[in-house]
């Protein structure tokens, strides 16, 4: 008999980046600290009682170097997977920190949580819908390959707000857009034509 098909998407750990507060987004990208390999290894762990089938990680160093733990789990290859990466922050704020690069992202978030899917960051920032147009035929793609047990993404939190919420049917923005912190993970399984998100950051959806 085989597994429930379910996809599960898992922010990448801690970063150098993250630690310092600076907009990263543009691949490779900073790599993990050891507390992010500490998540790393957790998110494994969570995750070992599944029936993954196939591991994916971003083309950022940080979403493979968190991928290769929970792939190592299952005796599982990491797989790059293009276009589920990071929503471009753009030149302009590209690896800034400070108060005002922060107040900058948290407004063009709030239009898009309001939704504004065309919503970017000033200076070429890429839009909520032009991530949506290369991630979700990624999932797609991914999905069609596996069409039964858990398949794993490691991408990026500001994308796996956006995906998945487009993706589950019982999210509207205002849920679905909630802030996913490191190496945790959000759960969709397939209904009919859609998915349904089953937990968001250890909140449970029915």
């Amino acid at each position: 008999m085989s597994e429930r098909q379910r996809l599960i998407l898992v922010r990448h750990g801690q970063t150098t980046a993250n630690v310092a507060r600076l907009l990263d987004s543009k691949p490779p990208g900073a790599g993990l600290t050891e507390l992010g390999t500490e998540q790393a290894v957790e998110a494994a762990e969570r995750l070992a009682g599944e029936p993954v089938v196939a591991v994916y990680a971003s083309v950022a160093l940080r979403a493979q170097q968190t991928a290769a733990p929970i792939a190592a789990r299952h005796d599982l290859p990491v797989q790059v997977l293009e276009n589920i990466h990071e929503l471009q922050i753009g030149p302009q704020y590209e690896g800034q920190g400070g108060a005002e690069a922060y107040t900058e992202f948290e407004r063009v978030f709030s239009q898009i949580i309001d939704g504004d899917l065309d919503a970017g960051m000033p200076g070429g920032g890429e839009t909520a819908r032009q991530l949506l147009d290369r991630f979700l035929p990624a999932v797609a793609k991914v999905t069609a390959e596996h069409p039964s047990g858990t398949i794993v993404l490691v991408s990026h939190g500001a994308a796996i707000r956006l995906a998945g919420t487009a993706l589950a049917v019982n999210l509207d923005a205002h849920q679905g857009l909630l802030y996913v912190p490191n190496a945790q993970q959000v759960v969709l399984e397939p209904e009919e034509t859609a998915w349904r998100c089953r937990e968001w950051t250890g909140i449970d959806f029915e």
